[in-house]
Formats: structure tokens, C-alpha cells, sequence
């Protein structure tokens, strides 16, 4: 048996990865605030599971709880592969570094960088103790790699991800666990809508977002989903690689 453990599972990036798991016969555990039912349908007719893990990636306590809740399902004698894919993440505080204050930088981190480190950590250790095998994915961003103005946040947590995620790997060539980071680009989710929402003091770029969206140019989530999943399956997939879907598209 097989499971995917999904972050942000409810919606955007996360629900598509979710619905591909499912479809190829991987039972799945979404970790998110919020549900979304139309998974429990994908995995009935695909003779799947989908649990729903309730968590708040910003509190350590309900990642902690969550955690606790995976540990007494997921490792079982059937279990033959473990998926981790860190998807969840805030783009917000969108705003200049002065103006963004301390809960709002707290959270933030906590989201994009702790939680993901935390879970990836956890899950590193109960895999080597139960003999199977992890394959992490992290959602990064080209915004790792290139400063936005209003952005300060966002791009040192994803660049952080980056580095772990190759750091990481060198640990583990040992064990037989993988770890990936995969850019996923531009999509039509919720996330582009609180970018587009942003005033264009708090970020400059603003306009060429909203124009993205005028003009078609966001990318489904379900084609970029597949793309991911592609990735996790192949035999070749290469440890500590930073995978842009440009690549693939």
C-alpha cells in the first residue's frame, strides 16, 4: 500500500495532487484547515481512501496532533511507499519589509518554512524506523530565485526551502529517501488572486499579474499537478533537484 500525505489538500495545487493520487490507486492524507468532499468521491470510484487530517500549518500544537493522528494510520505492515508533498504556503503579507509586522512575519514562516522542515524532519525518522521509503516534495517558487518588491517574506521563505531541500538529500543518499523541490509557475488558484488583490505600493508588479489572468496565461492546476506526479513516479527521479515545470510544459 501506498500513501500520499498532502498539504493545503482542500483546494488549488493540493486538491489537484490529491485527485491524481487518488486516480492512480494511492491512498491519500490531506492535511489542511478546511475540507473538500469531492475528494472523498474521486477516491470511492478509484477504490482509494482520502482522510482528512485537520490542521493549522501556524500552530506547532496542530502540527503536532496532526502528526500523532498520520503516525497511528500510516505506518502499518502494509506500507510499501510513503509520499510527503509540502504544498501549503502563504504569499501573504504582500508589502514593503518595514510595514510588515511581527505575527504577520511569524506566521508566515511558520507556514512556508517550519511546518514543511518539521514535517519533512518527523517523517524522515518514521520512515527509516518502519523500512519504508519517503519521497518529499517541497512547492517552491522562481520567486526562490528572484527578488519581487513586496515580497520580502515570501521569496527568503522559499529560497530557505531550496537550500534544505538540497542540504537534505546530501544526507540521505544513504537511506533510499528522496527529496525534490518542484516550481510549479503561474496557476489559477486562490493564491493569484490574493497577489492580483495587492496595491501597487505594496507591490510594483502588480499590473503584470492582473494582465496574466486578463489574458489566459495562468496555467490549470490539474495539467501542473500532473506534472508533479510525473516527476514523483519516475525510477530516475533525481535527489535534491530543484524541478521547474518549465522543463516539462
Amino acid at each position: 500500500m501506498e500513501i500520499a500525505i498532502i498539504t493545503g489538500a482542500s483546494k488549488g495545487l493540493g486538491a489537484s495532487v490529491a485527485k491524481l493520487f487518488l486516480e492512480s490507486g494511492i491512498h491519500v492524507a490531506g492535511m489542511s484547515r478546511t475540507d473538500n468532499n469531492k475528494l472523498y468521491d474521486y477516491a470511492k470510484e478509484n477504490n482509494t481512501h482520502y482522510d482528512f487530517i485537520p490542521c493549522d500549518l501556524s500552530d506547532k500544537d496542530s502540527i503536532q496532533a496532526a502528526c500523532k493522528k498520520l503516525d497511528d494510520f500510516v505506518f502499518q505492515d502494509t506500507l510499501s511507499k510513503l509520499y510527503l508533498i509540502n504544498n501549503a504556503g502563504l504569499v501573504d503579507p504582500i508589502d514593503r519589509a518595514e510595514n510588515i509586522d511581527m505575527d504577520s512575519l511569524m506566521k508566515q514562516i511558520q507556514v512556508n518554512t517550519t511546518a514543511p522542515m518539521f514535517l519533512t524532519n518527523h517523517f524522515l525518522r518514521k520512515a527509516t524506523e518502519n523500512n519504508v521509503q519517503l519521497l518529499t516534495a517541497i512547492v517552491t517558487s522562481g520567486a526562490a530565485e528572484k527578488p519581487k518588491y513586496g515580497w520580502s517574506v515570501y521569496c527568503s521563505t522559499k529560497a530557505s526551502m531550496n537550500m534544505y531541500t538540497k542540504t537534505v538529500a546530501i544526507e540521505q543518499k544513504e537511506t533510499g529517501h528522496k527529496i525534490i523541490a518542484f516550481s510549479p509557475g503561474v496557476m489559477d488558484t486562490g493564491m493569484q488572486e490574493t497577489i492580483r488583490s495587492s496595491s501597487q505600493g505594496a507591490f510594483k508588479d502588480v499590473e503584470s499579474f492582473r494582465a496574466l489572468k486578463e489574458n489566459n496565461q495562468l496555467k490549470d492546476a490539474d495539467m501542473i499537478g500532473g506534472v508533479l506526479i510525473d516527476i514523483l513516479m519516475d525510477d530516475n527521479i533525481e535527489n535534491g533537484k530543484i524541478y521547474d515545470v518549465k522543463e516539462y510544459l
